[in-house]
């Protein structure tokens, strides 16, 4: 079974704000990233140490860090870096197949993480907007490429250069992520 790494450690540069704090729909977009990925999966929500507390007592009050849960918490000390270093924290946390999934991108669905994994793919990336992206599921042995992402870029360089491998799953609904104001109106 993979594990589901919940990047939630960006700046929110363009919102002006800790997104992940952010209500969509009565709900923290931290909480129901790692709401939708523990149920697919055991997850591991990537937070800055600025966030920790903040986030922690989020998935705490929403019942998602109970003993009983598969769910816990990775600090990523590099997260001013951007995407690339929560992605490692995430990796280095965990042993084989991961989902990766952005807390930014309130409409995807257990159903969506799901198909990613029952592709059963070396990679499984979500097809929107004339792209390949995440949410997206690697096989263990795409490890160490994970490991080598730097700056704030993601994954999508690594889909690219394994298009041979990968499955796309339609899913034009990822295509929506919370990054201004405006986007929280519609």
């Amino acid at each position: 079974m993979p594990t589901c790494l919940v990047l939630a450690a960006g700046a929110s540069k363009r919102l002006g704000r800790p997104k992940q704090l952010v209500l969509f729909e009565g709900e923290p977009l931290v909480v129901r990233a790692a709401r939708i990925a523990s149920e697919v999966a055991p997850a591991i929500v990537v937070v800055s140490p600025e966030l920790r507390t903040e986030c922690e007592e989020r998935l705490q009050r929403a019942g998602l860090l109970k003993p009983a849960r598969t769910l816990r918490i990775v600090e990523n000390p590099d997260a001013s870096e951007g995407m690339a270093s929560s992605i490692r924290a995430g990796v280095q946390a965990t042993r084989g197949d991961v989902v990766i999934v952005l807390c930014d991108q309130p409409y995807v669905t257990s159903e969506h993480l799901r198909a990613l994994v029952d592709a059963h793919a070396p990679i499984a990336a979500t097809g929107y907007n004339g792209i390949r992206g995440v949410p997206a599921l690697f096989a263990a042995k795409f490890r160490e490429e994970l490991l080598a992402l730097r700056g704030d870029a993601g994954a999508r360089r690594i889909i690219e250069a394994h298009r041979g491998e990968v499955v796309t799953i339609p899913f034009e609904a990822a295509g929506f992520d919370v990054d201004t104001d405006a986007a929280l109106s519609l």
